[in-house]
């Protein structure tokens, strides 16, 4: 009962203590962490992943709104996935390696992390792990819910990695 009530800390210390940190909220009600072998150079992911306006070529109703000082650290972005708009602050741009950021939507407050590992034959290791907190949260959004939309994405993303160039 008392995680159907979690608020979470404040989205600074989100931000500053936990996704500059390298972590999600493990203690938030609604976490989730898939992973996928993509068949190509972490660099190729990378250049996937964060190029934030060509989501919505690889994985429909995905979006990007606003991205005014490029995919840096500390910058604001804005997106959304259908109807749903997420207000969103990089916190490790780290190139072929991790994409972190913090967000709030409709006062969920949220940390994705994508972390990406060479695996030694040319192929990456892609992760995707996200915190969510706001009372109630779990009756409407839950864990199974938020690990199916990370799979779409981890295999839109290995899809569009792999195609040729």
């Amino acid at each position: 009962m008392p995680k159907l009530f979690y608020t979470g800390p404040s989205l600074e210390t989100l931000h500053e203590q936990y996704a500059k940190q390298r972590r999600i909220d493990a203690a938030a009600p609604v976490t989730s962490a898939s992973e996928i072998r993509v068949e190509a150079p972490a660099e190729r992911v990378w250049q996937v992943l964060s190029d934030l306006a060509g989501w919505a070529g690889i994985r429909p109703g995905y979006r990007l709104l606003k991205l005014d000082q490029g995919v840096a650290v500390d910058a604001r972005f804005a997106w959304a996935i259908g109807r749903n708009r997420i207000h969103s602050r990089f916190a490790v741009v780290d190139p072929a390696r991790e994409l972190t950021w913090t967000g709030v939507s409709m006062g969920v407050k949220a940390v994705d992390r994508n972390v990406l590992t060479p695996t030694g034959d040319g192929a990456t290791l892609y992760r995707l792990e996200e915190s969510m907190a706001a009372p109630l949260i779990p009756l409407f959004f839950g864990e199974a819910r938020l690990r199916a939309q990370h799979e779409q994405f981890l295999s839109a993303v290995k899809q569009a990695a792999e195609r040729p160039a």
